[in-house]
């Protein structure tokens, strides 16, 4: 089996400001846990291309993304950050990083699509799930995720995606741009009440988005994701999985209250996978998400990517 890691430097010069949780030590963490388990040689390393504006587009309007390449740009030249609420900050490397983390997620899709790679993980920043389709919000400019799924179905001709959020936040932005779509079926869960406030009421027929309370643990999520997700994946038949994959749910995560372990992250990337394995020929494309805890997101991500290339 053979899966793709797809990053570039780009992603780690994106800097939020002191004390920003997402930080570019994130990518590191990651790095050097692979390095350190030997994991590493087990993937396929590839660098994330700039991504096609065009692509963008698919997921996000025009004129947002020309505003937003204008702002990058102003940065880019004076060398001073800027603030687009007050979590999501805008730097002078900012726009590459985006570029190349959209750019990331298209490219792994195109791998895996024409049978170079059986899966892919992106390990690139800033994140995407909450960027809507006219909004830069909670750390997020690009819907990475969304951008790959709809050049999925858009470009390379697919008829069913499904989108697999396990962030503790609500993906607000991929909801935004796929509600009502019926081409493609998010399923998430998600801490609630908790930032963006959002999900606990359904968007569309094609959401399935499963609200959890604080301290909820991984059992009982696993039991959700069963009885909930399980079902729904399998009437979809999709042909291609995409994961949001946030690993902020750990226990030791402060920026959520949830209970998750490495544990937990393997064995739902297990079931993702079978539902891929009898559904979309094993097509699966996972971009990094949220994970602010430096030892638990390596640790958790180690554990995905082993059952993505099935060591």
């Amino acid at each position: 089996m053979a899966t793709g890691y797809f990053s570039h430097p780009d992603c780690r010069r994106h800097d939020m400001g002191p004390g920003h949780p997402e930080c570019p030590e994130r990518l590191a963490a990651i790095e050097d846990h692979l390095i350190a388990t030997g994991l590493d040689v087990a993937l396929d390393r590839r660098e994330a291309p700039l991504v096609d504006l065009r692509d963008v587009q698919r997921a996000h309007h025009a004129g947002y993304v020309a505003h937003l390449k204008d702002v990058m740009e102003q940065v880019a030249a004076s060398g001073e950050r800027r603030a687009i609420d007050l979590d999501t900050v805008v730097g002078p490397h900012t726009w590459q990083a985006a570029l190349r983390a959209a750019g990331a997620a298209v490219a792994a899709t195109d791998a895996v699509l024409d049978g170079e790679l059986d899966n892919a993980f992106c390990a690139v920043r800033p994140p995407g799930h909450h960027a809507t389709r006219a909004q830069a919000m909670g750390f997020c400019f690009f819907n990475n995720i969304a951008v790959a799924a709809r050049h999925a179905l858009d470009v390379r001709g697919l008829q069913r995606v499904a989108v697999v959020d396990f962030d503790v936040h609500h993906g607000n932005g991929t909801e935004d741009i796929f509600a009502g779509d019926d081409r493609a079926l998010m399923v998430s869960f998600f801490q609630h009440p908790l930032y963006p406030y959002s999900g606990d009421q359904p968007a569309a027929d094609n959401m399935c988005n499963v609200p959890v309370p604080a301290y909820t643990k991984g059992m009982d999520v696993r039991e959700l994701i069963e009885m909930i997700w399980i079902p729904r994946l399998e009437r979809f038949r999709p042909q291609m999985i995409f994961i949001s994959a946030g690993f902020d749910a750990h226990r030791d995560d402060d920026l959520g209250q949830l209970g998750l372990v490495e544990a937990d992250y393997e064995w739902i990337t297990r079931r993702v996978m079978d539902v891929a394995e009898r559904y979309a020929k094993g097509r699966v494309v996972s971009s990094l998400e949220g994970g602010y805890h430096l030892g638990a997101l390596a640790r958790s991500v180690a554990a995905h990517l082993r059952v993505l290339a099935g060591v």
